[in-house]
């Protein structure tokens, strides 16, 4: 169950697409030059390699277990646990004035995807804290981010996020939780929380839970909803530990992956009230949650592009071990199944799309870091555009890409994949909950249409699509055939989309339904078409490598195949989805609900 962690990708994609040198020019980047993107992220590799991935399978066969109200977790995640923390990765990204490193987020996602490549259920709790110390960050006061987030940089205290009931799931409209006022600050919180990841455990000494819950008064709907900070045991003054709150964890999820993870059911208050917090302002919790959420859908979306290089890595290592049939060119005795051509096939969907996901993953990582240390407002303001553009795409495309790619993963493995004991069906059962939770890829669709295509009237979309036009115009200056075949696919792609765009913006009032229908297929077109754009750039800059003689040959040579193959297996697949979306979306509508 050995993991190599695809560094020499990760720096190329960094340096070449991400430009992580102007990043490292902006005020607060200093430090992360390329040669520091490099030792950290070897430094990362080597504990996910020996620390965290021969502790996957160990989890998958002997998951956390929840007895008496307390959380064991899989032996020697608690011993990982401190060797991570103490290492400082839990505060990469964060800021130094609370104990972390302030390095970018550029820098930290290929850490983020070794972490979850290694071992996706342990990457949980971090991911979880990330985007607590986020909130709190963005809207705890100065007195609640210096006695809480410290802690959760430290890795002494994790962090959970608090929003699904059991008759609230992704309608949050439908919270039920209560915080009733003591009078002092604090409240009494009561309710029942379930699907909370981490939300129990025994790596860490406390675990401050961050929860959804309507005061008194409330309004009805998302409008009334408050944040709470709720330590599972209570912090005094000093920042030391005082007595246990009044939430228990009554029991935890039995899944069909991630099992070493606890997904705990949290109940509030049967002994007189949780002590909670108010965070910011009464009846803007959702808006606060948002924060910790958006963090999170983008951490997910890693979690789908490292599960599905984790899946490439083993399904390729089989297919050069398995020995099976002859060679169609005729030799005698079986040969490995990597010579034979299907197999070879799904081998270059599951690199292509992985390699795909990964750039497009890292140019939005660091848009975000734009946005937050470029000099220039009218630059900050246009890279944080494209970043929450393409978080919906991050999340839902990479998410749903990962199903595929762990299934062909099983697939390269013939009867072998379906049988556990070769760990090609723990990265399918693994990747199946990435597509559903912190949003499914409908929600992330819905708001990919709602809130990023049609409210600017497509503006922002036909901007990134003329960015992508731009780049074939490059492809089209070289005397490179796959270049010029690459440009020929991402031309019609670019059209494809943008005639999406157009009638999405010129339906959505008239027949919403319809429109909506098409949401999912639009957001994995975009996906495949803002991927493509990632590869084909890709590609130019291997070429002109290559022109210029210097670097890795075999490497370069490697990316322009591959950006090929993803262009006319997947790029060239734009059109027909714009036909589904335009033409056949309606259709979804078509049958009357006592016909299904």
């Amino acid at each position: 169950m050995s993991y190599t962690a695809p560094l020499k990708d990760m720096l190329f994609v960094m340096n070449e697409l991400a430009a992580l040198n102007e990043i490292s020019e902006m005020p607060g980047c200093e430090d992360a030059t390329p040669d520091t993107a490099e030792a950290v992220l070897e430094e990362n590799a080597k504990f996910c390699t020996e620390v965290l991935a021969p502790l996957n399978w160990t989890g998958d066969q002997q998951p956390s277990v929840w007895r008496d109200g307390e959380v064991s977790t899989t032996p020697g995640f608690k011993e990982a646990f401190r060797g991570f923390v103490e290492a400082g990765w839990q505060g990469l990204q964060h800021p130094q004035a609370f104990g972390g490193q302030g390095l970018p987020k550029l820098l930290g996602t290929p850490c983020a995807e070794m972490v979850n490549a290694a071992n996706l259920s342990f990457a949980l709790c971090p991911l979880l804290t990330d985007g607590a110390i986020e909130a709190l960050m963005t809207a705890g006061s100065e007195a609640q981010q210096q006695m809480y987030i410290p802690k959760m940089v430290s890795g002494e205290w994790t962090g959970t996020m608090n929003l699904t009931e059991p008759q609230a799931g992704s309608d949050l409209a439908l919270v039920r939780t209560r915080a009733l006022p003591n009078g002092d600050g604090s409240y009494k919180v009561f309710g029942t929380k379930i699907y909370i990841t981490f939300g129990e455990h025994d790596m860490a000494e406390n675990i401050i839970h961050l929860v959804l819950a309507r005061t008194p008064d409330a309004p009805e709907g998302v409008k009334g909803i408050s944040l709470f900070i709720v330590p599972k045991f209570l912090v005094n003054a000093d920042g030391s530990l005082g007595a246990r709150n009044d939430v228990h964890c009554v029991s935890i999820e039995h899944k069909l992956g991630i099992k070493a993870s606890p997904t705990a059911v949290l109940q509030y208050g049967d002994n007189g009230g949780a002590i909670g917090y108010l965070v910011g302002q009464e009846n803007r919790g959702l808006e606060y949650m948002f924060i910790m959420m958006n963090a999170a859908r983008f951490g997910v979306g890693m979690q789908g592009i490292a599960l599905a290089d984790r899946a490439y890595q083993k399904a390729t290592q089989y297919a050069k071990d398995r020995l099976q049939s002859r060679d169609l060119s005729g030799s005698s005795g079986a040969v490995a199944i990597i010579h034979h051509p299907d197999v070879r096939r799904m081998l270059m969907s599951m690199r292509a799309q992985t390699e795909a996901a990964r750039a497009l993953a890292y140019v939005t990582a660091a848009a975000f870091d734009a946005a937050h240390y470029h000099p220039d407002e009218a630059t900050k303001k246009a890279n944080l555009t494209f970043y929450e553009f393409m978080v919906p795409i991050v999340k839902g495309w990479s998410t749903e890409m990962s199903v595929d790619v762990a299934s062909t993963g099983v697939q390269v493995h013939g009867g072998m994949g379906f049988i556990e004991e070769t760990g090609a069906a723990q990265y399918y059962r693994d990747a199946r909950i990435l597509t559903i939770y912190e949003g499914t890829t409908a929600i992330q669709a819905n708001d990919l249409i709602g809130r990023k295509t049609v409210r600017d009237g497509g503006a922002v979309a036909k901007g990134i699509i003329n960015q992508v036009r731009a780049t074939v115009a490059e492809l089209n200056k070289t005397d490179h055939t796959d270049l010029h075949a690459i440009a020929r696919r991402l031309s019609a792609a670019a059209d494809a989309m943008e005639q999406v765009v157009d009638y999405m913006v010129a339906n959505v009032k008239a027949d919403i339904k319809a429109v909506f229908a098409g949401s999912v297929p639009y957001l994995k077109m975009a996906g495949v078409v803002l991927g493509g754009w990632q590869m084909a750039r890709a590609a130019l800059v291997s070429q002109q490598k290559l022109a210029a003689g210097g670097g890795d040959a075999a490497f370069f040579k490697t990316k322009i195949a591959t950006a090929r193959f993803f262009a006319d297996h997947y790029i060239a697949t734009a059109g027909a989805s714009r036909d589904a979306i335009v033409e056949g979306s309606a259709g979804v509508m078509a049958l009357e609900v006592e016909a299904f």
